[in-house]
């Protein structure tokens, strides 16, 4: 290292082996950015509480419910047990606590035991089968009309529980018949009264008891819900 001339190499003299360390300034461009990002990472945060805040404290009731009202403004009513999905009231018609039908009534309408026929016809080997479940059917109110064994064209080919058989006149004591029994099958064929054919198959053990006969008509009757244009109500 060269010593300005006088100061003899003395008084100014660079000793150790460590050396200063140069680098380029912090720019502050990359602080500014770095707080913008903290700033939209917390905004974002803050938004998704507010949405979480909304749905469980139901402040979304109101808007599910206009979605869900009819192009009345009205919202929608539940259907009308005994009601055919769909169909009009008819004047006359049985009410909804299961009265029995009346002329010129919708014959989908589910009418009360007390205003069926039933017959009884047994399509197994089982004796006197068809007696005992005749028995069971007038202690819940319906009317017996013949009970013996099963047509020819029925007998020992009934494989389920039961089949029931009804005219166009008779489809809701149909539905209400088919409700006595599980894993019925419903048919219908061309008689014109409204009287119903309950036909006992191999696979019969006994009727549902009275608590779960409504059950499985409530289900029976239970309208399919209809899609909505808005969304799933």
């Amino acid at each position: 290292m060269l010593t300005p001339q006088g100061l003899k190499g003395k008084q100014y003299r660079i000793t150790g082996n460590a050396y200063p360390r140069l680098g380029r300034p912090p720019k502050k461009s990359r602080k500014v950015i770095a707080a913008l990002a903290g700033l939209l990472a917390l905004a974002l945060i803050a938004l998704g509480g507010v949405q979480l805040y909304d749905i469980f404290s139901g402040r979304n009731k109101h808007t599910s419910a206009q979605a869900c009202a009819t192009p009345s403004g009205k919202p929608l009513a539940a259907p009308t047990p005994g009601a055919t999905p769909g169909a009009p009231a008819a004047s006359g018609a049985p009410a909804a606590s299961g009265a029995p039908a009346t002329p010129g009534g919708d014959p989908h309408t589910i009418p009360q035991a007390t205003a069926v026929t039933v017959n009884i016809y047994n399509a197994t080997t089982k004796a006197g089968l068809a007696g005992r479940t005749a028995e069971e059917f007038k202690k819940r109110g319906f009317i017996i009309g013949k009970v013996g064994n099963a047509p020819a064209e029925l007998d020992k080919k009934v494989p389920g529980t039961a089949q029931v058989i009804a005219g166009p006149s008779g489809a809701g004591a149909g539905t209400l018949v088919g409700s006595q029994i599980a894993g019925a099958t419903v048919t219908a064929d061309a008689r014109t009264d409204a009287s119903v054919d309950f036909v006992i198959g191999d696979s019969y053990n006994a009727l549902l008891d009275e608590t779960q006969a409504a059950a499985a008509l409530a289900l029976a009757v239970k309208p399919s819900p209809t899609p909505s244009a808005t969304g799933n109500c």
